[in-house]
């Protein structure tokens, strides 16, 4: 009886087109971040190991995780966005979720920073389905009240007209906004959060 070889560039051949994942695969991967519209559609299986964006509190008592909310497979998972609020020990103290029923009417994170004290969370978004696109509504957390507030209503409703803002100090953010209702004009805006909270969140949710 003869014994057949099989040689070694046809095993590793073998061994490589294994390893390698189809062509769909490949392409829901590219489909699982980015924040974008799919001309097609997603597998209903993708995307299922995409971790949350973790920010640690300065003082590493808490972490913010963002977590993608995976509703419309016409989109990248990370087109809404869930906010989760937890200790280090793994405790969740709040969550906010900013999705929408169908995927499209719903905001995800840009940016998100803790101030220097570690007693806020702040963080712009972006609309899920496009709208308003020269806007990025700005949300607060208050690590003492356990809450979280909309930073454009500390500043009488007005708009946040950039993703990005800076610290000066503690706990006072600098974000821009419009120097009057539907001017083209940016203006810095300051707010001290911790005297901002007072106002808006006089009770606490535990």
């Amino acid at each position: 009886m003869r014994t057949r070889c099989i040689g070694p560039f046809i095993l590793l051949a073998i061994g490589m087109s294994l390893a390698q994942p189809s062509s769909a695969e490949a392409q829901d991967k590219d489909r699982c971040s980015g924040h974008a519209l799919l001309p097609t559609p997603r597998t209903e299986s993708s995307c299922a190991t995409v971790k949350p964006q973790i920010y640690p509190s300065p003082d590493k008592a808490l972490h913010a995780l963002v977590l993608p909310v995976d509703v419309d497979l016409h989109a990248t998972p990370d087109m809404e966005s869930r906010v989760v609020i937890r200790t280090i020990e793994g405790k969740t103290l709040t969550s906010k979720d900013y999705s929408s029923p169908r995927g499209t009417n719903g905001y995800y994170v840009v940016r998100a920073r803790w101030s220097p004290d570690s007693q806020f969370l702040v963080f712009s978004m972006s609309s899920s389905g496009g709208h308003s696109p020269w806007s990025f509504p700005t949300w607060v957390y208050s690590r003492q009240k356990n809450v979280f507030v909309s930073f454009n209503k500390m500043i009488g409703d007005n708009p946040t007209i950039a993703d990005d803002f800076s610290f000066s100090g503690p706990h006072t953010v600098v974000a821009t906004t419009w120097e009057k209702a539907g001017s083209d004009k940016r203006i810095p805006i300051t707010v001290d959060l911790e005297e901002a909270i007072k106002k808006e969140a006089p009770s606490s949710e535990n």
